[in-house]
């Protein structure tokens, strides 16, 4: 599922690079980069709950998808504030 996201948010990247400005960019680069940094937070977590068992195993797999909830809260609030920008212009 990850993966379908990641690659449906670059085709959509893809697809409006061509109509943003330098400044829509840089806004859209900044939030893209905090939250592929929590994916990776979250993929780490999830190889330490393939070592885990039980409770422990439950506990790190609630933190990585925890963690990639904020990634897409992320994202989109990165949407936002490039709206907010392309809105300005």
């Amino acid at each position: 599922m990850k993966t379908f996201v990641t690659i449906l948010g670059l085709a959509s990247m893809v697809a409006l690079a061509a109509c943003d400005s330098k400044q829509e960019n840089k806004v859209e680069n900044a939030y893209e980069n905090q939250a592929d940094a929590l994916d990776n937070q979250a993929d780490n977590m999830e190889a330490l709950a393939d070592n885990l068992s039980g409770n422990a195993e439950n506990a790190a797999e609630n933190a990585a998808d925890a963690i990639e909830n904020k990634a897409e809260a992320t994202r989109e609030a990165g949407e936002k504030a490039e709206e907010a920008v392309e809105k300005k212009q």
